[in-house]
């Protein structure tokens, strides 16, 4: 997709507790979580409190923050990914031409909305997103019942971004060297509504060690 990896990569997190994440490099860039979708009452009660609040308090949304909703089904992961790495560009590489560099170019002055239809329409991430399906050892069906979404820190404000939600998530203020474990917090919220699910990944995107 054009990413260089070189000086940046995907870390797994083996658990919110502190000796894993200081096994984990620095600077920590964003953080990807994949976790089960369910419609549990204290789930869904969360998920209404939290839309209330939003639509009644309203919430400090960075002009810089770029946010992309997701409209095709199963591709979460490929939304997660565009909405970590369009949110540190200034920190990563993205080799010149390549599809991430025409991407972000052309996406820069769009809403979600339109995002998430430009990618709808877009033959080559979908033929980008298919060929790394076939290639994954993990055996993809239609009844895809997790779902993967990006935590960024944009001016000071730690965000939650999912594709699947009306709109990002502020969480309130993050210090940039604390991204990991800020997320790791919001991470725990969701883990408690759901005590006995084992099912959550943590994945860091940070600097590698020899760079």
């Amino acid at each position: 997709m054009g990413l260089e990896t070189s000086e940046y990569s995907f870390y797994d997190v083996l658990s919110t507790e502190e000796w894993a994440l200081s096994m984990v490099p620095r600077p920590v860039l964003g953080v990807i979580m994949l976790y089960p979708v369910k419609d549990t009452p204290e789930i869904r009660g969360f998920r209404d409190n939290e839309q209330r609040r939003i639509e009644n308090e309203g919430q400090h949304v960075s002009d810089r923050l770029f946010y992309t909703k997701q409209t095709i089904k199963n591709a979460c992961g490929t939304i997660a990914l565009l909405n970590c790495v369009g949110n540190v560009l200034d920190h990563v590489t993205v080799r010149s031409g390549s599809y991430l560099d025409r991407f972000y170019a052309r996406t820069s002055s769009m809403t979600a909305e339109e995002r998430a239809e430009f990618i709808n329409q877009d033959e080559e991430i979908e033929a980008i997103h298919e060929t790394a399906t076939q290639q994954g050892v993990t055996e993809c069906g239609e009844d895809v019942n997790t779902h993967f979404v990006c935590f960024s820190c944009v001016e000071g404000n730690l965000y939650e971004l999912d594709g699947r939600k009306s709109c990002p998530i502020n969480h309130g203020p993050c210090n940039p060297e604390a991204v990991l474990e800020r997320s790791c917090e919001e991470i725990r919220s969701f883990m408690s509504r759901d005590p006995g699910e084992m099912r959550f990944t943590i994945i860091a995107f940070a600097k590698k060690e020899d760079c």
